[in-house]
């Protein structure tokens, strides 16, 4: 492991990464507290995690969940709830949870979804997930923390041999099909825990899928290898710019200058 163990909490600790992130967190010798809306569901997680009650949609009931705690890693997820959960869930929490944080220091490590520059595809239209979790990205960018922007490729669609990771930028994968590329849901868990003590991962924002061959011995050359977001920028290197600020949500725009506000008196 890169640094010192930390305090991570992990939102979505209970879904099908997050389970996952949790025994990766504590096999690495960090300590886990997790954020669960139901304890019993929660216990699952095992003995050696703390479990901290919350909702992610009440801002109010998530600073007990921050307290104390190193980094972050998002795993969350609005799946089958349409646009009120993408912007509740997928772009809510993440506000919700930067505003529990206020101007302490954190690292962020936030899973989002290969294409989700994509605006005019279908998914997009009919969820507008891919633009709620792009604000939520935006968000943690202007943030100024220390952070890591994974966007997987399609879940467990990887061959038995298929284990070589690849960092792509751009967003340039779109055909909304396993053609995009494929990740296990096991390597997404590592790769999101490895970046946020890794400090090479940090500031990075990168499409995460896998080819045939082993997986690599060491995250820290694939973190190096890519570029970093530029200073200032609310968007990753190279995406396309298709989503200008003269047309976004009141919403957004507000929540984006609290979280610069937080940034200024950190």
């Amino acid at each position: 492991m890169t640094g010192t163990p930390l305090k991570i909490l992990s939102v979505g600790a209970t879904g099908s990464i997050g389970r996952l992130v949790v025994p990766e967190a504590l096999s690495a010798g960090h300590s886990v507290r997790a954020l669960v809306r139901d304890t019993r569901k929660g216990r699952a997680l095992g003995d050696n995690v703390e479990l901290v009650l919350g909702d992610l949609s009440e801002s109010e009931s998530l600073k007990a969940a921050v307290d104390g705690v190193a980094a972050i890693i998002f795993t969350h997820g609005s799946d089958g709830m349409g646009k009120l959960g993408a912007e509740h869930v997928d772009y809510g929490g993440v506000q919700n949870i930067l505003s529990a944080v206020g101007s302490r220091q954190v690292a962020i490590a936030l899973m989002t979804a290969i294409g989700v520059t994509n605006r005019t595809g279908s998914y997009n239209q009919t969820t507008e997930a891919h633009d709620w979790k792009r604000r939520a990205e935006r968000l943690v960018r202007a943030s100024g923390l220390p952070y890591t922007i994974i966007r997987p490729g399609w879940f467990d669609y990887n061959d038995p041999d298929q284990h070589r990771l690849v960092f792509l930028q751009g967003d340039e994968r779109q055909s909304c099909t396993p053609a995009d590329g494929v990740i296990s849901r096991m390597q997404i868990a590592q790769v999101l825990v490895g970046s946020v003590t890794d400090t090479s991962a940090h500031w990075k924002t990168f499409e995460l899928v896998a080819e045939h061959g082993p997986a690599q011995e060491s995250l820290t050359p694939l973190f190096s290898d890519i570029d970093r977001d530029r200073p200032g920028s609310l968007d990753a290197v190279r995406d396309v710019d298709n989503m200008p600020l003269s047309e976004e949500p009141a919403r957004v725009m507000s929540d984006l200058d609290a979280v610069r506000a937080r940034k200024a008196s950190a």
